[in-house]
C-alpha cells in the first residue's frame, strides 16, 4: 500500500480523437495540436520529478480517470473534449470540479462562458469593457431584415468555437450578400450560430495573464506587414494551423509588443477587467484589437489557452524569465494555491506541499486534504 505521505500524482489529462462531428476536416489539426502539448507538459513535470501519467480521452472523461482517484491525483487539464463536439471544454471542468479532483486553469462555468462568444461579449459590456458591435443570425434569411443598417465590413465567426476554427480570408465580408452566404456555410458546416462582429482596422494584440490576483505577463503582437491589404490582417486557421501555408510564415509575433507605456497600462488594466468579467483562474489569454484611435477593443476571452512551446502564452511567460518547464510548473502551484484551509486542530498535512500557516499559527492546507470533520474553515482569497 502506498504511504500516506506520498505527494499526489499528476495525470496530464487531454483529448484524442481523430474524426469531427462537424466544420471542416482540416479543423482536426487543432484537436490533434493537444497531443504535442501534453507530451510537452508531462515531460516537463517529469524532469522536475513529479510522478505523470498521459492520459487521453477517448469516450468519457469519467472512465478515464476511474484509476486515478481524487485524493491521489491531481489534474493538469488539457481536455478540449471530443470530435468538436460544443462546449465538451467546460463539460470536462465541471466533470473534473464534480469529482474531486485539483485541476489546473479555469472551472466550467469560465470556460462556457468564454466559449459563448455572446455570453462574452454581454459580460464585457456589463463591465464597461468594449468589445466590437455584434449581431448572431442562426439562418441566412435573418439578413435581409438587418442589411442595411449593418456596418461593413464585418468579420464572421462560429459562435462557439475558438483556435480560429471557422475564420479565414473568407470570413470578412463588404456586402449583404457576402454575408448571407457566410451565415449559411457557418450554420450548415458548424451546426451553431454565426456571429458577425464589426471589423475593427487596427493592430492586434495578445495578453497572456496569470495567477491571483491576475499577472499580466508581456504583452504580444500579431506583425501583420507582410498584408497590404487591411481587411486580411486577421488571425486566421491557416496563421494558427497550417504550417505551409503563407499566413503561417508571414504573422509573425512581437513579444514584448512596441507600445508606449500608456498604452500597454490601458491594455492591461482592460485584460484584468475581462478576466474578471469572464471568472477566470489560473491562466488565461485576452485577444484585443487597439484602433486606429488607441481603444483596445476585447475580441475574445480564452480560458486555459494553447501551452505548446511554439504558442503564444509560452511565448509571453519566456519573455518574463521562465523557462517551458518553470511555466508548466507554475501553472500545476497555481491550480494548488487556487484554495488554501486551517484545521482549528492543527492536525498534520499528508502531503508536503506549499507548507505556510495563516499567521495566526494554524497550520494551512491546500483544498481536498482529509481533515477532521468540523474542523475545517475557509479563508477568503
Amino acid at each position: 500500500m502506498k504511504s500516506e505521505q506520498e505527494p499526489p500524482g499528476v495525470v496530464v489529462l487531454y483529448n484524442a480523437g481523430d474524426k469531427l462531428v462537424k466544420g471542416e476536416p482540416r479543423d482536426l489539426l487543432a484537436e490533434q495540436g493537444v497531443v504535442v502539448c501534453a507530451q510537452a507538459v508531462a515531460d516537463s513535470l517529469r524532469r522536475t520529478g513529479y510522478r505523470v501519467v498521459q492520459l487521453p480521452i477517448h469516450t468519457d472523461v469519467e472512465l478515464a480517470l476511474a484509476p486515478y482517484p481524487p485524493t491521489r491525483w491531481v489534474v493538469f487539464n488539457l481536455g478540449e473534449g471530443l470530435e468538436g463536439r460544443l462546449f465538451e471544454e467546460a463539460r470536462i471542468a465541471w466533470a473534473l470540479e464534480a469529482m474531486g479532483y485539483h485541476f489546473t486553469g479555469s472551472r466550467g462555468d469560465a470556460i462556457a462562458r468564454s466559449v459563448h462568444k455572446v455570453q462574452t461579449k454581454t459580460l464585457l459590456v456589463a463591465s464597461g469593457v468594449d468589445t466590437p458591435s455584434w449581431w448572431l443570425f442562426r439562418h441566412p434569411d435573418e439578413v435581409e431584415g438587418l442589411a442595411a443598417d449593418l456596418p461593413f465590413p464585418l468579420i464572421v465567426k462560429p459562435m462557439a468555437e475558438d483556435a480560429s476554427i471557422g475564420v479565414g480570408p473568407d470570413a470578412v465580408l463588404h456586402t449583404a450578400q457576402a454575408l448571407r452566404e457566410r451565415v449559411a456555410y457557418v450554420v450548415e458546416r458548424y451546426r451553431q450560430a454565426a456571429l458577425a462582429e464589426a471589423f475593427v482596422a487596427g493592430r492586434e494584440l495578445n495578453i497572456s495573464l496569470w495567477g491571483d490576483p491576475p499577472q499580466v505577463l508581456p504583452l504580444a503582437e500579431i506583425d501583420f506587414s507582410a498584408f497590404a491589404d487591411p481587411y486580411a490582417r486577421i488571425v486566421s486557421f491557416a496563421a494558427k494551423w497550417e504550417v505551409g501555408s503563407f499566413e503561417y510564415h508571414h504573422t509573425p509575433v512581437l513579444c514584448p509588443a512596441p507600445v508606449d507605456p500608456d498604452l500597454g497600462a490601458h491594455i492591461a488594466d482592460v485584460a484584468r477587467r475581462a478576466w474578471a468579467a469572464i471568472g477566470c483562474r489560473g491562466y488565461a489569454r485576452v485577444d484585443m484589437r487597439v484602433s486606429e484611435e488607441g481603444i483596445p477593443y476585447v475580441l475574445e476571452v480564452n480560458c486555459n489557452p494553447d501551452l505548446s512551446p511554439d504558442a503564444g502564452f509560452y511565448r509571453a511567460a519566456r519573455e518574463a524569465g521562465y523557462s517551458y518547464k518553470d511555466m508548466v510548473v507554475q501553472i500545476l502551484e497555481l491550480a494548488w494555491r487556487e484554495c488554501y484551509a486551517y484545521d482549528r486542530a492543527s492536525l498534520g498535512r499528508r502531503w508536503p506541499v506549499h507548507p505556510a500557516t495563516d499567521g495566526r499559527d494554524r497550520c494551512l492546507h491546500t483544498r481536498g486534504v482529509e481533515l477532521r470533520r468540523r474542523a475545517l474553515e475557509c479563508i477568503p482569497g
